[in-house]
């Protein structure tokens, strides 16, 4: 752990530059020392069915957007470690996608979920490689 999960709309398929944000998640990640880093994983969901406040379109095209991401890391870390991690990652996350909000109406959102130390079950041997 952790694994970052961004669920976006797919009209932001070719604006988000998901391979740029998870590059700059996981440098932040690593670089937080609370995380080992062959347990740090990205992925996209790219939802292709959706509706949106009041299902406006401009221009024929949907013009309301969303992401939203997940961490989801492992339990043993203090609440302030993990509402530092939150905050920091929240504002990478902004930074982002800045330039798409300035563009068009795009809702962000953002939650850090700890998994349950007893039903949390994984094995990984990429740790070896960073032992």
């Amino acid at each position: 752990m952790p694994h970052f999960i961004a669920e976006c709309t797919d009209n932001l398929r070719e604006s988000a530059d998901l391979p740029g944000l998870f590059e700059k998640v996981h440098t932040y990640l690593a670089g937080t020392s609370l995380f080992p880093l062959g347990g740090i994983r990205s992925r996209a969901i790219w939802l292709d069915t959706w509706r949106m406040a009041d299902g406006a379109k401009i221009d024929g095209k949907d013009d309301y957007a969303f992401a939203h991401m997940t961490l989801k890391i492992g339990h043993g870390r203090s609440i302030e470690d993990r509402k530092r991690v939150g905050e920091e990652l929240f504002a990478l996350i902004k930074a982002h996608f800045a330039p798409i909000s300035a563009e068009r109406y795009l809702a962000l959102s953002f939650e850090i979920t700890e998994l349950h130390a007893e039903l949390n079950y994984k094995q990984n041997n990429v740790h070896d490689r960073f032992r």
